[in-house]
Parts: C-alpha cells; structure tokens; sequence
C-alpha cells in the first residue's frame, strides 16, 4: 500500500484508492490511508487465485473499516456467488462488484446466475463496475467484445445510480490480448447511449461513492 499511498498523497485530492489490508492493520494506518484518499478494501474470491480465506478475516477487516465510511469491492465468478450472498449481505458497508461478477456470456442474458447478480444488485447496498469486456468477452476484439455488450447496457440502464466504469488499465495478467484502451473506451456510446447515463456512470456515481466525504 506504500505505493498507493504515495500515489494519492501526489494527486493533490484528485485521486482516490481501494486498498488490500489484512485484518491485523491498526487503527492509526487505516486513518492514515483514509487522509491520502483510500476509500475500500478489495476482498478476493477468485478462487483460482487466492487461497481460502475465513469468512471471519473479511468480517473483521469490514467492522474495522465501516466507522471510516468506506466501501468494499469484492472480485468473483459468477458461478461462486449464490454461496456467497448471505456473507455479502452481511457486511457493514457498501459493496461493489468488480466486472459485474465475471457473468459467464456463453449462458446468456437469461442465465440462473445472471438472473441472480440482477436480483441481489436490487439491494441499493450493491453497487457494479461495468467494466472489463477484454476479460469477458468471447467474441473478442475484432467483432468490439459484441457478447459482452448487451449486459453492461442492461446494468447500465436497470441500476444507473450504483454502476462504475473503468479500463481496468494496466490489463495485468492478461493472456488472450492486449485490448486498445481506445476501444473500450468508445464502448461508452453502445453500454450508455444518452448523456445522462454517462454523466451518472462517469462522473455522479463515482463522486457520490469516493468524494462523498
């Protein structure tokens, strides 16, 4: 976090962070990342990248955090969240979804899970960050990751005051391809075709959720 630290103080208040903590973080270096402009914690379940962690480690990082007024951003597959609803529920905070929970596009729209993420982002505690079609995507590229497309645009248009964007730039780890950070920013005009739900995913929704101090 040192990095990030630095990072956010050099903004001069224009930036603002999520952070990776472990639950035995003091209260004086929470305060202290609050002050450069941390705003979350990231929690992982992405469970072909990290290991296991207790349900008990989150919760005790979520109370530590919540008198902050900080959010937390949670990465997993769609196929792992209904066993993760109640824990998610749970929190003490606001959650945001990293990559609208990686839908799996070759299930469709109409998908179980899907259907399930869209119920739960009913909660006005979930909020999604309608981002990375690269890594969703099966079409790819070359056909502008058209799969992917239809369900950023029904997030983007059911749940306009709770959904984030973002390039997810520098694209680490990333296998298939190295996207154009000019592509998908021009996925603006398909997923947000009026101003207002641009103003909203760009500019309102972010300033309400990180600047809202």
């Amino acid at each position: 976090n040192d990095a990030l630290e630095d990072a956010l103080l050099s903004s001069n208040d224009l930036a603002r962070g999520v952070a990776v903590v472990s639950q035995d973080i003091r209260d004086a270096d929470l305060n202290r990342l609050d002050k450069a402009g941390v705003r979350a914690v990231r929690f992982n379940f992405v469970k072909r990248l990290v290991d296991n962690t207790p349900r008990d480690t989150f919760q005790n990082i979520a109370k530590k955090i919540a008198d902050l007024g900080w959010h937390i951003v949670v990465y997993l597959e769609a196929q792992d969240l209904e066993e993760l609803i109640p824990f998610l529920k749970s929190l003490p905070t606001d959650v945001v979804f990293d990559h609208m929970a990686r839908p799996d596009v070759s299930k469709g729209l109409d998908s179980e899970e899907f259907n399930l993420f869209q119920k739960l982002m009913e909660n006005n505690k979930f909020w999604c960050k309608t981002s990375c079609p690269e890594r969703l995507s099966n079409t790819g590229p070359e056909q502008n990751y058209s799969d992917i497309l239809p369900f950023m645009t029904l997030l983007v248009k059911n749940y306009s005051d709770r959904v984030l964007w973002g390039t997810d730039w520098p694209h680490p780890n990333m296998k298939s391809h190295m996207p154009d950070d000019g592509q998908l920013v021009n996925i603006l005009d398909a997923i947000a075709p009026t101003d207002e739900l641009k103003i909203k995913l760009l500019v309102d929704n972010p300033t309400r959720l990180y600047w809202n101090d």
